[in-house]
């Protein structure tokens, strides 16, 4: 009888008032393009061919998440002053420049200077987007559909993975390069920059001409109430229950390269006329097309799921247990040897999901405790709680990869990250 009410309301609540107009498709475009990154899934595969460690490969990702966070929240603060618009070219001009620099070089430092721009792009771009969105949803009066609006268009962006992937492993294939992923990556940036200056002028927000008594009164509206909502627990745990597993997944996620290369390799004894990188190349490429199909599928469905629970924190706690268990399984399924070494495609794919079902359902929770006209600091705010986790994890787990192998180095964090869960959990009576 619980579950028959609760499939009921699951199918009141699911039916969305929105309409789908033009610059709803303009919001799924950007996903889409946005996540046409061909590097990504070949990026540790990139760096291990070029002779990093995995210490090296973490402390690069590390520098990237710290200078996120160095630029996030003054950029977050400029595009609320100055207009999201301008904001979002800027970013994706910072991007091509950084998929240049990694397509030419081989070098560990130039590689910082390169994760510089790519840092620059993602803070200018982070929170930025989702402010536009929710700016729109006030303008339509559709702010009550934000987990389903916001879950469609991220839908978008997964089937941009999805495909991706599958144009990626072409590109390596047919190549014979992880580096040439970069050069293409700047393709779709570059049509996602002309479709910035598409959106409408009333998604800027509210701003004014630039002058140092409008930056400081700014700076004063939006950052004193922000540091007043940080003196509250609920704000605190909220940023760090989200931030806890999408950091965590930030750098477990690209882990899952080198273990399909591995099993590639194997399956390269049984076809003849194929190398071994065309082989990591084919399989990792169907794997993530796949995974991301799933990925989008999650995503457009937050809704359904988060439904199921009494309130978004009751969710929010549920899912990031199951998350961090399910990291930690994935460690354990390291450890076997073929032909069970195939089981670990299971729970990471599964961490993957998990992940895009949060998103939306977080994304959802945090507009609701700030207001509407800050929402783009606030969302580069919790991005950069996410880049803090994901900046101190990184190199712990390249040093434990390097010391132990990847098996022992995630059930050392999963088991740390789950001792931590209690103090993140948030009040699950009502929407807080």
């Amino acid at each position: 009888m619980v579950f028959l009410k609760k499939a009921g309301r699951i199918r009141r609540m699911i039916q969305f008032s929105f309409h789908k107009d033009l610059q709803y498709y303009k919001f799924c475009a950007y996903g889409f393009l946005k996540n046409l990154r061909f590097f990504e899934p070949f990026l540790y595969l990139f760096f291990l061919e070029k002779g990093l460690t995995y210490l090296q490969i973490g402390t690069l990702i590390t520098i990237r998440e710290i200078l996120r966070n160095v630029f996030e929240i003054p950029t977050g603060m400029l595009s609320d002053i100055l207009g999201r618009r301008r904001t979002m070219i800027g970013s994706f001009l910072f991007y091509i420049i950084s998929f240049m620099i990694f397509y030419l070089t081989s070098s560990y430092g130039v590689f910082v200077v390169a994760m510089l721009f790519y840092a620059v792009g993602d803070a200018f771009r982070t929170g930025t987007h989702k402010a536009m969105i929710f700016e729109y949803l006030r303008i339509q009066g559709w702010e009550h559909e934000k987990v389903g609006y916001y879950g469609h268009t991220r839908s978008w962006s997964q089937i941009g993975s999805a495909v991706s992937s599958l144009l990626a492993a072409g590109i390596v294939f047919y190549l014979g390069s992880y580096s040439s992923v970069f050069l293409f990556s700047a393709i779709p940036y570059f049509l996602d920059l002309l479709l910035m200056i598409t959106y409408p002028r009333e998604l800027d927000g509210q701003k004014e001409k630039v002058s140092w008594n409008v930056i400081l009164g700014s700076f004063r509206e939006i950052v004193v109430p922000m540091i007043r909502s940080f003196r509250n627990k609920i704000t605190v745990k909220a940023f760090s229950n989200i931030a806890l597993y999408s950091g965590y997944f930030r750098v477990v996620k690209d882990y899952y390269q080198p273990v399909l290369a591995t099993l590639a390799a194997g399956l390269v004894l049984h076809i003849n006329g194929i190398g071994e990188k065309q082989m990591s190349a084919l399989l990792i490429g169907i794997m993530y097309f796949i995974l991301y199909l799933g990925t989008s599928r999650a995503s457009s469905n937050a809704e359904r799921f988060s439904s199921l629970f009494d309130s978004f924190p009751a969710f929010l706690n549920r899912s990031l247990l199951i998350g961090l268990f399910l990291a930690l399984i994935t460690g354990v399924f390291f450890l076997l040897h073929p032909p069970w070494y195939w089981l670990v495609v299971i729970p990471f794919s599964m961490i993957y999901l998990l992940e895009n079902i949060r998103r939306p359902v977080g994304v959802a929770y945090v507009s609701e405790i700030f207001p509407s006209h800050i929402l783009a600091t606030v969302f580069s705010t919790e991005s950069q709680v996410r880049s803090l986790f994901a900046a101190i994890l990184a190199p712990v787990i390249g040093f434990l990869t390097d010391k132990f192998g990847v098996a022992v180095g995630l059930i050392l964090v999963s088991l740390f990250l789950l001792a931590l869960t209690p103090l993140v959990m948030l009040k699950e009576t009502g929407r807080e």
